[in-house]
């Protein structure tokens, strides 16, 4: 096999693949992406506990008069964020984090629409494969349990907290990729075709634990928005000189700090960003190695994505978390999330360069009944 060669298909040549149903899931992820950039806005600007009721239906209408307005500022005053921190705050203060929660409340409905409508018309049609119908309608669920997931993480900061809880920050944004990552996988296989569960290249399973490892290193990243823990120690590479900050444990059981010290979670993000940094660099070169022309391209693009990550995380850092870097750096988030992704689906739909002579002379399938029946019997 030449590195001209590839055992990825021609777009849309395998069977059940659809090109309406793709670019239908390609708009669905760019919303899904624009959810994230909105949601980090919304939690960097602190309007996420502005709108204090959950009206999934009736909420998409805001205030039109000025009673409306005054009603819900009134609502915002009875939480500890108000009484705290913005006591005192204008209607135009408070108006302009309430867009923000209301805009990222209502592209949330948005999105919703444009899943469900074609869903449906897929579905209806016969055009949606009878192998992906399942995992579509667990798309559509995840949607519905991600609503429910945010309002979960603002009802935790309208009674005794300042902020909604790390934790469930964390989880809502986990849940945000994890949509991402299905849609990611769904789309390329009504693209190219059947990815191989089982009959994969040895690559796989390191791009797969690669991709695990950038959600991991995500949920991390909520942990440091949860706690405002990018605006100290805001030095690079050590922290004001230390290598282990000041305060890592901040009186707490390790356990518990490394989810709640602020100095902790800062550090915790940064080490591990190295670790994905070596990890990326070996997975390309054994990307490079492979043989695979497609495998090849992401030996270069995916340590490219990387070092942009990285470079973006130290900037953030050093200018003490704006919200114009710290957006860039969430979009650098999804953008070597998505790398590792179609890494981890291409690494899952080629095959090792000694069997490519087979996968273009006959189907995966026919191609083990092959082997099976040519070995020798001992």
């Amino acid at each position: 096999m030449t590195s001209a060669d590839t055992s990825i298909p021609k777009p849309f040549s395998a069977p059940e693949t659809d090109r309406a149903m793709f670019w239908w899931l390609v708009v669905v992820g760019l919303f899904v992406c624009a959810m994230i950039l909105v949601g980090g806005a919304t939690r960097l600007t602190d309007s996420g506990l502005s709108i204090t009721e959950w009206r999934p239906v009736t909420g998409a209408i805001p205030p039109l008069t000025q009673d409306g307005w005054e009603r819900e500022l009134e609502l915002y005053r009875q939480i500890p964020e108000y009484q705290m921190q913005n006591r005192g705050m204008s209607m135009a203060e408070f108006q302009f984090i309430y867009w923000w929660e209301w805009g990222h409340r209502q592209l949330g409905r948005t999105l919703g629409l444009v899943y469900f409508l074609p869903f449906v018309f897929f579905l209806w049609s016969g055009r949606a494969p009878t192998r992906l119908r399942p995992r579509l309608w667990v798309l559509f669920a995840l949607g519905g349990l991600q609503g429910a997931i945010g309002w979960w993480m603002v009802s935790s900061g309208l009674t005794e907290r300042l902020d909604v809880s790390q934790y469930r920050l964390a989880t809502h944004l986990t849940m945000a990729f994890l949509i991402l990552g299905l849609t990611l996988w769904t789309a390329l296989e009504l693209r190219y075709g059947e990815t191989r569960v089982f009959q994969h290249t040895r690559y796989f399973p390191w791009a797969a634990a690669f991709w695990t490892a950038v959600l991991g290193q995500v949920a991390l990243g909520a942990f440091v928005a949860g706690l405002d823990a990018g605006t100290i120690h805001t030095t690079w590479p050590g922290f004001n000189g230390q290598l282990i900050p000041d305060g890592y444990l901040s009186g707490m059981p390790f356990w518990q700090a490394i989810f709640e010290s602020r100095p902790a979670v800062q550090l915790n993000h940064r080490w591990f960003a190295y670790m994905l940094v070596i990890a990326a660099g070996a997975l390309a070169w054994a990307y490079h190695s492979s043989g695979d022309k497609v495998m090849r391209n992401f030996a270069l693009i995916l340590p490219a994505v990387i070092a942009v990550q990285v470079v973006l995380g130290i900037v953030t850092l050093m200018a003490a978390a704006p919200l114009s870097l710290s957006l860039l750096h969430q979009g650098g988030a999804i953008a070597l999330f998505l790398t590792a992704g179609a890494a981890a689906w291409t690494a899952a739909r080629a095959l090792p360069a000694q069997d490519s002579s087979d996968m273009t002379a006959r189907p995966m399938t026919s191609r083990a009944t092959s082997l099976t029946r040519s070995s020798p019997r001992s």
